[in-house]
């Protein structure tokens, strides 16, 4: 969905103008705009709560992620991180609450983590992939306030942005499948059912069960079926383990167990570990390769989410225009910021905000209700930590489901929509980078475009993308050439 440059006909203090407003107001009521949005103070609760639900799972998913060794073979602990990541979507939750006003919850982007542990960190050290993120959220902040966000959003096509997140689903379900223990690297081949062609161990066959059972609960439509699963399949692996049903080595990252208490203070330590420059062995094309990868990964869905979203909680108007737009994709780009900044990755609007819109949400108090709910968890490590890694592994393959239904809006009869589409979505995980797919999907787009005698349909913007990648592509026969190690 793109978005037209015309300003909207009202402002985020003006949503809702027209409605009549109850005389005696709280201050809270005139501050959210909660009466003039036509909703209730318990609304916006129940809904704030509701979207915490939804998108909890975020605490286990992205420790998972992140949980990679980085070029120099260091790791980031698994406290720290669910800090980092707890503070990261609590604070640029409340942002988004308090300044934007509209009921949009944030965490750390998923595709945005995927690129740090795949592309990023294998390159270079964690403090820098961190320096990475606070980089692009500046572009894209950059990007909102020059207004060149229209510009980028018109010039790629659609199917490609529907391409791009296809592929990225993919890429996190493969992500999914191989830290569960489901799919492994082959002796003969390069990937196999288990270690050995068949399923080892009860962990595995839980991370299965789980995910069934998340898959039947959405099929339901049951409300957090994500979260539900999670919880599901933690309290089942912390009764076999109990039990000694389970070896406790068979676990990927440790047994489900509870270590002290329930309760304990924060984990601050990757809090500002951020660097900039040292990327010498790296080279400034990889570098700039890697933000664009970034930018691709924090930018191109937040603003159809904030835009479905919004329309969901009739902020937007009949031709998409929503009030404070700008104010919240500058906020989402900040996000990214200070997600680097915590440790904890590139935070992005989560379509999971829709869910308490659904509860009847309508302004920034439900975001703040969730924020809070966020920056509780900061005080509860040792619960999330007890998730086993094979039962988060499941969150990521639902995911993945979630992000490729996007096929439906891809019109597979034209092939000059098609193969640029199949070339982005299956190139991602059988490179295993994000970067790789998304070249291949504009220089075939280009190219075949061109073949057809359509070129002038391209835009300057895409043939700008098509060198560079073409560049990207030949960069090592190229190095070689000029000489350069």
């Amino acid at each position: 969905m793109t978005q037209q440059s015309v300003e909207p006909r009202t402002t985020a203090d003006e949503a809702g103008a027209g409605t009549r407003v109850p005389a005696g107001r709280s201050w809270l009521d005139r501050y959210f705009h909660i009466s003039q949005r036509e909703s209730t103070i318990a609304r916006e609760v129940r809904g704030g709560v509701t979207t915490f639900m939804a998108m909890a799972y975020i605490l286990l998913l992205n420790p998972l992620i992140l949980s990679g060794k980085d070029a120099a073979g260091d790791t980031l602990g698994q406290k720290a991180l669910i800090t980092a990541t707890a503070f990261a979507a609590a604070l640029t939750t409340l942002v988004m609450g308090f300044v934007g006003k509209v009921p949009l919850a944030l965490a750390a982007g998923l595709s945005v983590s995927g690129v740090l542990s795949s592309q990023v960190a294998p390159q270079m050290t964690w403090p820098q992939a961190m320096g990475m993120c606070v980089m692009y959220g500046v572009v894209i902040m950059l990007l909102v306030v020059t207004g060149l966000r229209e510009m980028i959003m018109n010039a790629i096509p659609l199917a490609l942005k529907h391409g791009i997140t296809m592929g990225i689903g993919l890429f996190i379900a493969l992500i999914g499948f191989y830290k569960s223990g489901f799919v492994h690297q082959g002796k003969a081949t390069p990937v196999s059912l288990g270690p050995a062609g068949e399923l080892a161990g009860w962990p595995v066959l839980l991370f299965a069960g789980t995910l069934l059972l998340i898959f039947m609960l959405q099929a339901r439509g049951i409300p957090g079926a994500i979260l539900i699963g999670i919880v599901s399949g933690t309290i089942v692996a912390a009764i076999l383990n109990a039990a000694g049903v389970i070896d406790p080595k068979q676990w990927a990252a440790g047994a489900p167990e509870l270590h002290g208490g329930a309760v304990s203070m924060p984990d601050f330590s990757l809090f500002g570990h951020v660097e900039f420059g040292g990327w010498g062995k790296v080279g400034a094309m990889t570098v700039g390769m890697i933000v664009f990868t970034l930018v691709l990964a924090g930018f191109f869905d937040a603003m159809a989410t904030i835009i479905g979203v919004g329309t969901e909680a009739k902020l937007a108007d009949d031709k998409g225009r929503m009030p404070g737009l700008s104010k919240a994709l500058f906020i989402d780009g900040a996000g990214g910021a200070i997600g680097g900044v915590a440790g904890g990755s590139g935070q992005t609007v989560f379509i999971e905000s829709a869910t308490g819109v659904g509860e009847g949400a309508r302004t920034g108090l439900a975001s703040v209700v969730t924020g809070l709910f966020f920056a509780a968890c900061l005080f509860f490590t040792p619960l999330t930590a007890i998730v086993p890694q094979e039962v988060a592994s499941a969150a990521l393959v639902v995911i993945g489901a979630m992000m490729l239904m996007n096929a439906r809006h891809v019109d597979w009869a034209d092939r000059a929509t098609a193969i640029p589409v199949f070339l982005t979505v299956v190139l991602m995980p059988f490179t295993y980078t994000i970067t790789t797919g998304v070249a291949a999907g504009v220089i075939s787009y280009v190219a075949i475009k061109a073949a057809q005698g359509k070129a002038r349909e391209i835009g300057a913007f895409m043939w700008g993308l098509t060198v560079i990648f073409l560049v990207y592509f030949s960069l090592n026969p190229i190095e070689s050439w000029l000489g350069v190690h």
